[in-house]
Order: C-alpha cells, then structure tokens, then sequence
C-alpha cells in the first residue's frame, strides 16, 4: 500500500481534530469525504508533512512522515483547496521553476509532457493572473504531478468550476489514478460517484465509513451516496 495511517491522533489543545484513525490506500482514487471541521484537512497535512501528528503513524510508500520527511515530499504530489499560485508568473515559466525545485531530468522535455495532459497548451504562454479557474486548477495540477509522484493528495481539485472545466479535471484525475494512488476531497458527491473506486468518510476525527463505492452501496440499498454521507455525519 502507498499511504498507511495506524492510530493517527492530532490534538489543538484540548480538541481531537483527529482521533485514532487508521487506514491504507494502494493505486486508484479513494474518496476522503466528511463535514467541514470532521479533520480531513488536517489528515492531509499530516501526510504531506506541513503538520506533525501528536501520536500515531503515516506513512508513504514506505516513509515514515516524522522519520522521512523528505523521501516522503519526493513521493508526493500535493494540490491544496486554496492552490496557491505564482499569479505574475507566465504558465510555463512557473512550471520551470518548479522543475528547478524537483532538480527534474530533462525539464523541457517533462514540462511539454506535462502540458499536453493537463490541456495547457493554449495558456502556456499565459499569465497565470490572466487566467480562469479552471487553467488556474489545471496549473496547480500540473506543478503537483510535474515529478511523477507515486502519490497524488487533491484537496477540493474541482470547487468552483463550471460543467466543461469540471468534466476535463475528472478526466485527468481518472487518467491518473490508473497508476498512482490518490486521496480526493470533495463535497461533491457527483465527483465521489463518477472517479473513486474506495471511500472513507470521516465524522469528529473519527473514521464512520471505509469502504468500496459498490460495497457501501450495497450495505444501503435504495440510498444515495449523500444520503449514506448525511445519515453518518449528523449527529
């Protein structure tokens, strides 16, 4: 499995902002669904490493997020809900500094590549200040697979973009899930139904669903995946 979390527990004083949850994730898409404040967030920084846990374990394709912080950076990819961009950079110019970070082989040749499959061809040459939500996802997408990470963590990939823009993310989301894991965040149920094969549903720091998607269907005959997510998560 590429992500595996035992016990992880995060406090904020007397708050459990994550309480004991254990999970693992292997190639494909797994849905990470819960209210706002459930502790989904603070999963992901745990697993990316911007966070420390205060106890329990992560960790990805065999590093521990504590022990190995920087093989686990190299190993993933990491699109935050507020994707924060270099708005006065030029598109290409933005994945080239990237590049640099990563000390990517062949940075031309990659960028190219990685243009192609995100559909960024026709904004390459671009602002990134000058461009609509949708690229602007598109962009953040791209800087975040641009070393081919093993793992992909995509924190709302799909907020706030219209019918087109939305259709082309979950195309390239499917794309990439044939080879790599990846943990998706949503409140999009619709986006939950149409790209994830697995899906855990977190309520209170806590884990109340994991499951397949077809596995959690068949314990709720008759019901939508909104309505299983809204008779886990109310109380």
């Amino acid at each position: 499995m590429s992500i595996r979390v035992q016990a992880l527990t995060k406090l904020y004083g007397q708050q459990k902002a994550v309480d004991g949850i254990s999970f693992s994730a292997g190639p494909g898409v797994l849905g990470f669904l819960g209210p706002n404040g459930a502790g989904k967030s603070t999963t992901m920084k745990i697993l990316t490493c911007f966070i420390p846990q205060t106890a329990g374990t992560a960790s990805v394709c065999g590093f521990d997020v504590i022990a190995n912080p920087l093989d686990v950076r190299r190993h993933i990819g990491y699109l935050p809900e507020s994707n924060p961009l270099y708005l006065d950079m030029y598109v290409k110019e933005s994945l080239g500094f990237i590049a640099g970070i990563h000390k990517i082989h062949e940075p031309e040749k990659r960028i190219a590549t990685i243009i192609e499959q995100t559909g960024l061809g026709p904004e390459q040459h671009k602002k990134i200040g000058q461009l609509s939500k949708g690229y602007r996802q598109r962009v953040g997408l791209a800087q975040a697979i641009l070393h081919n990470p093993d793992v992909l963590i995509l924190d709302e990939p799909t907020s706030g973009l219209d019918p087109n823009q939305l259709i082309g993310i979950r195309q390239l989301i499917l794309e990439l899930g044939k080879t790599k894991t990846i943990i998706l965040s949503t409140h999009i149920m619709q986006e939950v139904e149409a790209v994830c094969n697995n899906v855990i549903i977190i309520n209170q720091g806590k884990i109340v669903a994991d499951d397949t998607l077809q596995g959690l269907r068949n314990k709720n005959i008759n019901s939508t995946l909104e309505q299983i997510f809204i008779s886990l998560t109310s109380n």
